[in-house]
């Protein structure tokens, strides 16, 4: 069982290459439903906002960011 913690959602600008935004958009696509004229039912912001925050929590940017090094100048 995975403990819970507290989220906040941050609405941010994100900076991905064009073949990480297509990678995304092409498994939602493949994920979603299509209506009765053959359009897909999916909202790919989304499905962007949803990737980015399970890297962010999986791959622990919370250390990151609390790193001192991490920062410019």
């Amino acid at each position: 069982m995975t403990a819970a913690i507290d989220t906040i959602e941050v609405h941010a600008n994100v900076v991905m290459t064009i073949e990480s935004l297509k990678a995304i958009v092409d498994y939602a696509k493949r994920m979603a439903a299509r209506n009765e004229k053959g359009h897909y039912t999916v909202d790919t912001a989304d499905a962007v906002s949803g990737m980015v925050s399970r890297f962010l929590l999986e791959m622990d940017f919370e250390s990151y960011v609390k790193d001192e090094k991490n920062y410019g100048e």
